[in-house]
């Protein structure tokens, strides 16, 4: 279609919608009633203790207190708190999960290899038939020698029997030690080692990574896992010295042996005690164990209630995120506090496209429709360009006439105005990748890019809430309210949570900046861990007493707003001074180029002998394949080029970058922070290579390594563009 045919029929449908408007207009305003929703997006977030200096702590401005009838608000353990929903929701369905009919891997024309799933329908437990495992994998656990304050580690993905072991090591009065399934082995074996555990609950899955491990954990010896399609070749993995020392159980058989041993009984756990030892993913060095109290734990579920306050008894809640993850760990277990249904999935198998699903097989979103998911950005960056790739395969009337509705619907829903029939004929297909009923996402985890989380909260539909939060405060931190319309922010403090800010004078960031404090955060209030496990003197630049408070230093540059809404601005380890002796924040680039079409993933670097950063980027497959068909890039080629043959092009590259850094000035970067020189990687950074965590957060020293030499290339080219 020609171009001025596509802006004549698009010149056509904007007069048609506009005289909608116009004659509709009164209607809709008295039926909504748009005032409503842009008074609470105006109204004050968050407040200073003490408004006579800047360095006083900010609180929620409008507290939400759980009600003294709902037991969160009384609960002192989170043993305590599973046995008291399964006493108020006991018949509910509590957990729904997909066997595993057949998994077959298959081998693709580059090399790679994908597992493939044919999974069945969800089934689901109640709450008193949870309640039942739990009790019998409690009494299990007891037989095969755990004990009260015992560190049993959970190295598996995500799964309801994760939670069930979970649950039973804290019904003995046991800790659990959470390592993610995606560690390398040295992390593994480092988690394992520094906490002396004797007991390992995995899956079949990893045995094999286990048995690499083996020799190498010599405490070890119990290992009891979880099931899947195939039966492990337990003799072909571990050696006869290796099965004669460590004992070996399945899921089911410590069900079995729980229900054999009625009479074994542990220990209540006090408030105090350590309900996990969770490891983080290692982003920023070698993995730390942070200790979390059952007290923490419910301090940061009472802390949620703003978010909890919304759910009811109908809610489905997805779960896919590791739950090594406190992210993840702590949304299972607030979703249960409050009645919700869980069900089980898989990144893997999220969607009706994911590549872990065989032909023809329902994704898990479109067959469980949740109402409520909680997401990391590199997700919702993957969906936003999946769904804008999917319009642009459909020619330029498609793409504009697409364009405009988004714009349409952002204006009026600033305006405080919904769009029922836009979102009937339009935006339902879109939702209906998640299943069409997804409600609400929270988002964590890094930053999401306001034109993503603009995008998302339009085409879903939804009440997109990006929130801030870290293991050392059980993901509690902040989050935006339901009203706020923003992009970019991370809103106010949480419940019971306190936030201030700290001069950092090497980044010239002061509390009394004007007219916005800026500074590092610290993290107030009883959400805030006791410190890291067997590392004092990490524990003691990291944490702080003052006024009878536990703080924890984040190393995150944040601003405060006039509304009281925080903004990340910076981090301090992102923050790296070039040659000229400028200060660049890498963070600020990577967040703005994830969104960028030839973007699946980036890590800025800069090096302070140059004046400039480069940008490492994992090239998108489909865009650059298209590029080069463009280019004429092969074309006098027998063979098609290869990803990384096409990676390494010169035409390809120089074409990328000039688009990268294009896309870096409308998204309104500095000089400074637009990336020179790119180096396209044919790799996908997956958790498995060690090049990102488990939470799809950057190893930036991982990757630095990995492409050493390619960062020396590229800052040996000269330098002949403008930037």
């Amino acid at each position: 279609m020609s171009e001025p045919t596509v802006k004549a029929r698009l010149a056509l449908i904007k007069g048609l919608v506009y005289s909608y408007d116009a004659l509709t207009l009164p209607v809709y305003t008295l039926a909504q009633r748009p005032w409503r929703r842009r008074r609470a997006n105006r109204r004050r977030k968050a407040r200073p203790l003490d408004s006579t200096t800047a360095y006083s702590a900010w609180v929620r401005d409008a507290e939400h207190r759980v009600s003294d009838t709902h037991f969160t608000a009384t609960s002192e353990t989170v043993a305590e708190l599973f046995e008291r929903s399964v006493r108020q929701y006991g018949s509910k369905e509590c957990v729904g999960y997909r066997p595993v009919l057949a998994e077959e891997d298959e081998r693709q024309p580059d090399g790679k290899v994908f597992r493939r799933r044919l999974l069945d329908d969800y089934r689901y437990l109640s709450y008193n038939e949870v309640d039942a495992m739990v009790d019998v994998a409690a009494k299990g656990l007891l037989a095969l020698g755990v004990r009260p304050k015992d560190l049993v580690v959970i190295y598996a993905e995500t799964r309801y029997e994760w939670m069930v072991c979970a649950q039973a090591l804290w019904r003995v009065g046991a800790t659990v030690t959470a390592l993610y399934a995606t560690l390398t082995d040295d992390a593994v074996v480092h988690g394992i080692n520094e906490t002396e555990a004797t007991h390992l609950i995995t899956s079949s899955y990893l045995l094999e990574r286990v048995s690499r491990v083996a020799d190498r954990i010599p405490a070890v010896r119990c290992v009891v896992y979880m099931e899947g399609a195939r039966e492990p070749p337990l003799e072909r993995l571990f050696t006869d010295e290796r099965r004669n020392h460590i004992r070996f159980e399945t899921y089911t058989g410590l069900l079995a042996m729980g229900a054999d041993h009625q009479h074994l009984m542990g220990e209540q756990p006090l408030a105090d005690d350590t309900a996990v030892v969770m490891y983080t993913s290692g982003s920023t060095g070698a993995p730390k164990g942070v200790i979390i109290s059952h007290r923490n734990i419910l301090h940061g579920i009472r802390a949620y209630y703003p978010v909890a306050q919304t759910f009811t008894r109908r809610d489905v809640y997805l779960a896919y995120l590791p739950l090594a993850h406190v992210f993840e760990l702590m949304c299972e277990l607030l979703v249960t506090s409050f009645g919700l249904t869980i069900g089980y999935g898989s990144p893997f198998t999220l969607t009706d496209q994911s590549t872990g699903l065989k032909r023809g097989c329902r994704g898990d979103a479109p067959l469980l429709r949740p109402t409520f998911i909680c997401s990391v950005p590199l997700v919702l960056d993957g969906i936003r360009k999946a769904v804008c790739e999917q319009v642009a395969g459909k020619g330029a009337f498609a793409r504009a006439f697409f364009d405009f509705v988004i714009d349409y619907k952002s204006y009026w829903t600033g305006k405080g105005y919904e769009t029922p029939l836009l979102d009937r004929l339009v935006f339902s297909k879109i939702a209906g990748i998640l299943g069409g009923r997804v409600r609400l996402i929270s988002c964590g985890g890094a930053p999401l890019a306001a034109e993503t989380h603009d995008f998302i909260r339009t085409c879903l539909s939804v009440s997109l809430l990006q929130g801030y939060g870290m293991t050392e405060t059980v993901a509690s931190g902040a989050a935006m309210d339901f009203g706020d319309l923003s992009t970019g922010r991370i809103g106010s403090p949480l419940n019971g949570v306190q936030i201030r800010l700290v001069d950092w004078p090497d980044g010239h960031y002061r509390a009394i900046d004007q007219p916005r404090p800026r500074g590092e955060i610290l993290i107030g209030g009883g959400c805030v861990c006791e410190g890291y496990y067997r590392q004092p003197e990490l524990t003691a630049g990291a944490f702080e007493m003052k006024d009878g408070v536990r703080w924890f230093r984040t190393g995150d540059i944040g601003e405060i707003s006039a509304d009281g809404s925080v903004r990340i601005v910076d981090r301090k380890k992102d923050l790296v001074k070039l040659q000229s002796g400028e200060y660049v924040a890498l963070g600020r680039t990577e967040s703005e180029l994830k969104s960028c079409p030839f973007v699946d993933n980036v890590c800025a670097y800069a090096d302070s002998r140059h004046r400039y950063i480069i940008a490492l980027i994992v090239a998108n497959e489909k865009r650059v394949i298209n590029l080069a068909d463009t280019l004429g890039v092969g074309r006098d080629r027998d063979e098609s080029l290869s990803l990384r043959e096409l990676c390494a092009d010169p035409h390809i590259i120089d074409h990328v970058t000039r688009t990268v850094q294009d896309w870096c000035r409308q998204c309104g970067l500095g000089k400074s922070q637009i990336p020179v020189r790119v180096v396209l990687c044919a790799e996908q950074w997956l958790p498995d290579t060690g090049l990102v965590t488990a939470a799809l957060k950057l190893q930036r020293r991982a990757i630095q390594d990995f492409y050493r030499q390619e960062i020396t290339r590229a800052y040996c080219m000269p330098q002949t563009n403008g930037i």
